[in-house]
């Protein structure tokens, strides 16, 4: 199941809650850490790609296209 950008947002926000409690061991640490980075990587990548959307909707101006998006 591919989790939306809303999904990943609220488990990247509960990696680094769990990342503040003191008492965390460092190898559950590091396993959070490397999830928080990875799940990072990929919602920056989703608003890179919506920015580029974004920016030729607006560079078509008012000649507005709807284009079909199809994901990988």
């Amino acid at each position: 199941m591919k989790l939306t950008f809303e999904k990943k947002l609220e488990k990247l926000e509960q990696i680094i809650a769990q990342l503040e409690d003191p008492s965390l061991e460092l190898e559950q640490s590091a396993k959070l850490f490397e999830e928080g980075l990875a799940l990072s990587k990929e919602l920056s990548a989703q608003l890179d790609e919506v920015k580029n959307k974004v920016e030729t909707l607006k560079k078509q101006g008012a000649e507005l296209k709807l284009e079909t998006f199809e994901e990988d």
